[in-house]
């Protein structure tokens, strides 16, 4: 099932784990695809059906032309739980996929069970920081944004200890469609759930990068204030924590899908 159609348009989805496992839907950050999951999809997928999919504008997933908002890649998520048969699902989402899941938390709440909102925020401003990364995009390709988005995701020592991931992050930056990545930029800068989240009830674990520069620990602890029914986790890491600290983030997230509900 490499693809799958959602109002004609294709979204490419991996399935991993025994289809009778209960689902786990998984959201990728901004300039990334499925594959950010490498280090955690064996583990998870011994106990769950992982459902993975390329966000709108990313991977091998549909491009549509002109800018898109969180409520679009929302119901994106939606969508794809329609057409797999799923009625309810625990949800992981990572910086954009976290933005996403908070909106499904808040507009389909009876989708999911438990969510993992890590290193993403509810409100990311001002305006223009994403309108100078749009136009950095926009003058040099997705080429010109690769450094800057290494230097937020990890930081220097682990750069240097791990030279072939960080190849391989540098790899899936590059091949994020250039009209996707603009579109996503335009929906995280006019994106502002601070209010709308206050309604999410469901278990929630928040993963906060103790070092992340772009959804700093104070966006987290906003997130966690809103939600009555969240916790936090801190791990030593900068933004996309789930390859800087793969084993802590695995068993974190195992953990808190495994624990019984309230």
């Amino acid at each position: 099932m490499p693809f799958i159609e959602i109002d004609g348009e294709p979204f490419h989805v991996q399935v991993d784990g025994p289809s009778d496992g209960p689902v786990l839907l998984v959201s990728n950050s901004l300039s990334s695809d499925m594959t950010m999951w490498e280090d955690q999809i064996p583990v998870w997928s011994r106990f769950r059906r992982v459902v993975r999919y390329d966000g709108r504008g990313h991977g091998r997933s549909v491009v549509s032309p002109g800018p898109t908002t969180i409520a679009r890649l929302g119901q994106d998520a939606i969508g794809i739980l329609d057409a797999l048969g799923v009625l309810r699902a625990d949800f992981l989402g990572l910086s954009l996929g976290g933005m996403v899941g908070q909106w499904v938390l808040t507009h389909a709440p009876r989708r999911i069970r438990r969510a993992v909102l890590a290193n993403t925020a509810a409100h990311m401003g001002p305006p223009d920081l994403w309108n100078g990364r749009m136009a950095l995009a926009a003058a040099g390709g997705m080429e010109a944004t690769v450094e800057p988005t290494i230097t937020r995701w990890f930081p220097q020592g682990f750069r240097e200890r791990h030279p072939d991931t960080i190849e391989r992050m540098r790899a899936m930056v590059r091949r994020t469609p250039l009209e996707g990545y603009l579109a996503s930029c335009a929906a995280i800068r006019d994106m502002d759930q601070r209010d709308t989240i206050r309604a999410i009830t469901m278990p929630t674990l928040i993963i906060v990068g103790a070092n992340d520069p772009a959804t700093t620990p104070a966006d987290g602890e906003l997130i966690h204030a809103a939600i009555a029914t969240s916790r936090t986790e801190y791990l030593q890491a900068a933004h996309i924590s789930n390859v800087e600290q793969p084993a802590r983030f695995t068993q974190s997230v195992s953990d808190f899908l495994a624990a019984p509900d309230p």
